[in-house]
């Protein structure tokens, strides 16, 4: 029994070893999710914030959903922890940063958290195990405070989800010719 609980602390050790950080300067955001950090070498990195996701662009609140995000880390300093690449080759990563006004502080404003705050995405659950569990009870309770305040997206009746519209257009895309697909839109 000593020796599994053994084998279990090392093997979440590893976890926390394995994970990498980049520290940088928002220069993009391309929408309610994904930002471009340009590190002090002048890498840039795309990055998706882990555990959430938000609007597509053609969805309801996709436009106010990259703006929450644009407003609060555009030009910002922020730092990126990480285990892993998407399938698109993207960083997925907690991205935290200064909470204003204070310069000196450390950084503790957790961008994903603050999508969810502001009703501007979902708690991606299929993801939550990537998270600590604190983060997960942060991040669930964010989601559940602004469905239930019907903040952002949350004043939809029924807000599709990304991962479902992406499902349904792939289907519509597969099932109509490509100019009729692109007219639809």
């Amino acid at each position: 029994m000593f020796r599994c609980l053994f084998a279990l602390g090392l093997l979440l050790q590893a976890g926390t070893i394995l994970a990498d950080t980049i520290a940088g300067r928002v220069s993009d955001v391309s929408d309610g999710a994904t930002l471009t950090v340009t590190d002090k070498a002048g890498a840039r990195h795309k990055i998706h914030l882990a555990a959430i996701d938000a609007p597509e662009t053609r969805q309801p609140y996709a436009k106010e959903s990259k703006q929450h995000l644009s407003t609060l880390l555009s030009g910002k300093e922020v730092t990126v922890e990480w285990r892993r690449q998407d399938r698109y080759g993207r960083i997925v990563g907690k991205v935290t940063l200064q909470t204003p006004p204070c310069a000196t502080c450390p950084k503790t404003l957790d961008a994903g958290l603050a999508q969810l705050e502001a009703g501007l995405a979902w708690w991606d659950r299929e993801t939550r195990r990537e998270q600590s569990l604190p983060d997960q009870g942060y991040y669930e309770y964010a989601e559940f405070d602004a469905r239930n305040r019907r903040l952002g997206l949350w004043q939809e009746p029924t807000p599709t989800p990304p991962w479902e519209w992406r499902k349904k257009n792939q289907v519509v895309a597969r099932l109509l010719p490509a100019a009729e697909f692109d007219a639809s839109r």
